[in-house]
């Protein structure tokens, strides 16, 4: 294969990785959570595990969704049910690393923090750590078809509601 034709077929690609991650915070930081869903393939598997348990190969996570339905469950929940302080996230994503790539799947890593403001104007590191992500395409569209946060802390100083 030509290196030329390689390298515009590479960047091509991680362009589109690029843009999947800055729509998918926005998403959420613009408090438009019923879309978030859409984010992943029908299939998908969304979990939120401490450092610790993913070093020690512990499954237990701090929240676990496996299937579109648990997706959706999770937004209708946190617009119903769920009573929380309001505030908002703003997410920082770095160092997106493209580990594997083939014609079915792309594995990435990436760093993160989030900055969490509440009403009275304080704000705080609230979260960070890394994602391992699968993405897939589907219907020419990049999806998420497995997204794993590892947080850097088990510690969390209040409700974790909002996905991160």
């Amino acid at each position: 294969m030509d290196s030329s034709f390689q390298l515009e077929r590479d960047l091509a690609s991680r362009l589109r990785v690029d843009a999947l991650f800055a729509n998918y915070i926005h998403c959420i930081d613009e408090d438009r959570l019923e879309d978030w869903p859409d984010f992943f393939t029908k299939d998908a598997r969304y979990h939120i595990i401490t450092r610790e348990n993913y070093d020690l190969n512990l499954p237990v996570a701090l929240i676990y969704c496996d299937g579109r339905g648990m997706f959706e469950d999770r937004i209708s929940a946190l617009r119903e049910a769920n009573i929380f302080e309001p505030h908002v996230y703003c997410h920082m994503v770095s160092a997106i690393k493209i580990i594997d790539s083939n014609k079915d799947e792309t594995r990435t890593q990436s760093n993160f923090t989030v900055t969490r403001t509440m009403p009275d104007g304080e704000m705080t590191t609230f979260l960070c750590g890394k994602t391992l992500d699968t993405i897939k395409e589907v219907d020419g569209e990049l999806k998420f078809k497995e997204r794993k946060v590892i947080l850097d802390s088990r510690r969390i100083d209040t409700l974790l509601v909002i996905p991160v």
